[in-house]
């Protein structure tokens, strides 16, 4: 009762459950269960060391999800959150998406574990049916795995072990864009040119060769000139002729730049080049998909504008929605033949590799995709986003806003004239994703790729179902989170 002095339980606890979180939602203001709630939420806060949990970040204050509906999470206080860049670039198909969840639930009742090395299951076969109709070129065989970094290290180690195969063990060398990121992995982080990720490993990184990344926004040629040697991919043939093409296994690339670059994207005749020098020099050309494929760009795959394909192709986030810890590399029968007539087994072994219900989460979300036009949605509602991203170019420190489908960049720079990055000491992008935080929307803050170290941007991706209203939602919200954040930072335009 409200004036009784009996201790209601939910007091110094705050709420366990959604119904008495709804109870505290529909209470005044001076209601003992708000004020027991907002206590709670201080005194039992998710951030180290109140938990069991070994957090990735240590200093940060993390909401606890409780609940997911298509675009948004709500957490346990009740606020809602427009999840703009689907969890990490993973959740196509929005939250809690009942076809999904119930065709996992339906495998783990039939078996729910089986070793890829000693059995094959409808799953995993249904998957790479799924796959190989939608895949470039002559790609037509997958190797599922467990998470990006993963299907690049396996990528790699595919191309290293073909060379083998076909008795040319000299071909070690490994060329990739700077800037670029392939994953945490010690192979992948090799590959990639973070540096502030790399900094502490370095001793145990093997020497990968990097060449100038196409970048339009940062070229000295803005992206513009057919005859610049980094936007044509002429650097390229110059590192395989520095290196010697005999020495050279592979050459790996995101098509379109995920977070490394936020959404740059090469001129359209440079990954035809870049397939030409590979055909010319006998050099593998790896397609790093992870975070740009499975529809993200507005196509199956966002190397298929460019009208050519690659070697080998890294898969992984949206294939399975997010509902399991699932990627893949695909190549064609000319490598696995290679490996089938030689040694006869692929040197990459995993516990969880194939597994049955991650394979079942993929085969449900690569059919409700297929079902659903999602992959076509993403291209027309990429140019709704598109379309009111453009204006936040206006904006104070907004330097570019680009990418292609529902993937979009938003680079923050001190001086647009001279494109001059904030130094790294000031956190924009970092401050930007929490002030996003703070007024309910999700976006995914990335640095380092002007110079390795500096560089600020944050990444928009939501899932394939976002609406035009929620796409206005978005827009409304990145603004709000950069007014916060030049106040925070006392700048004023």
């Amino acid at each position: 009762m409200r004036g009784s002095k009996v201790r209601c339980p939910a007091i110094g606890r705050g709420a366990s459950n959604l119904r008495e979180l709804n109870l505290i939602r529909g209470e005044p203001p001076c209601s003992p269960l708000r004020v027991a709630h907002r206590s709670f939420s201080r005194v039992n806060s998710h951030r180290y060391p109140n938990s069991h949990v070994f957090y990735r970040k240590l200093g940060y204050e993390y909401p606890k999800i409780v609940r997911g509906e298509g675009c948004w999470l709500i957490d346990e206080r009740g606020k809602r959150y427009l999840d703009a860049v689907g969890g990490a670039y993973v959740a196509n198909l929005g939250h809690s998406n009942p076809e999904i969840a119930d065709s996992v639930a339906e495998q783990c009742r039939q078996y729910g574990y089986l070793s890829g090395t000693m059995f094959t299951h409808g799953p995993v076969e249904n998957l790479a049916d799924e796959l190989a109709e939608t895949l470039p070129g002559d790609l037509s065989k997958l190797y599922f795995l467990c998470s990006g970094s993963e299907a690049v290290e396996a990528a790699l180690k595919l191309a290293r072990q073909y060379w083998i195969e076909r008795g040319r063990p000299d071909k070690t060398r490994i060329i990739a864009l700077g800037p670029g990121y392939h994953g945490s992995t010690l192979l992948a982080l090799s590959a990639s040119a973070r540096e502030a990720y790399k900094a502490m490993f370095r001793p145990w990184l093997v020497d990968v060769y990097r060449i100038p990344a196409s970048y339009p926004y940062r070229c000295e040629c803005g992206g513009r000139g057919p005859a610049c040697p980094v936007c044509s991919a002429a650097v390229l043939e110059e590192a395989i002729e520095q290196l010697g093409a005999e020495n050279v296994a592979a050459f790996i690339a995101e098509p379109v730049g995920g977070s490394s670059t936020g959404g740059s994207t090469p001129r359209p005749e440079y990954f035809r080049r870049v397939r030409e020098i590979c055909d010319r020099h006998d050099v593998l050309f790896i397609a790093d998909e992870v975070l740009v494929g499975v529809g993200r760009t507005g196509t199956w795959w966002a190397i298929e504008p460019y009208g050519v394909a690659p070697d080998i192709m890294t898969l992984g986030k949206g294939i399975s929605g997010g509902y399991a810890a699932l990627s893949a590399i695909a190549a064609p029968d000319k490598i696995v033949d290679a490996i089938a007539k030689g040694s006869g087994s692929f040197m990459h072994a995993q516990t969880f590799s194939h597994h049955p219900v991650a394979c079942a989460a993929g085969v449900a979300t690569m059919r409700y995709l297929k079902k659903h036009k999602l992959v076509e949605r993403c291209a027309k509602m990429g140019k709704v986003l598109h379309q009111r991203l453009a204006k936040l170019a206006d904006l104070p420190y907004v330097g570019d806003v680009r990418g292609r489908g529902l993937l979009a960049g938003i680079e923050f720079v001190e001086d647009k004239a001279s494109r001059a990055p904030f130094p790294r000491a000031a956190k924009f992008a970092e401050r930007f994703a929490d002030a996003a935080l703070d007024a309910g929307l999700t976006v995914w803050p990335n640095v380092g790729h002007a110079d390795g170290t500096n560089g600020d941007l944050v990444m928009v991706a939501p899932p394939f179902i976002v609406t035009e209203e929620e796409i206005g939602e978005i827009a409304g919200r990145l603004t709000k989170a950069l007014e916060q954040t030049l106040s925070k930072l006392k700048v004023r335009a």
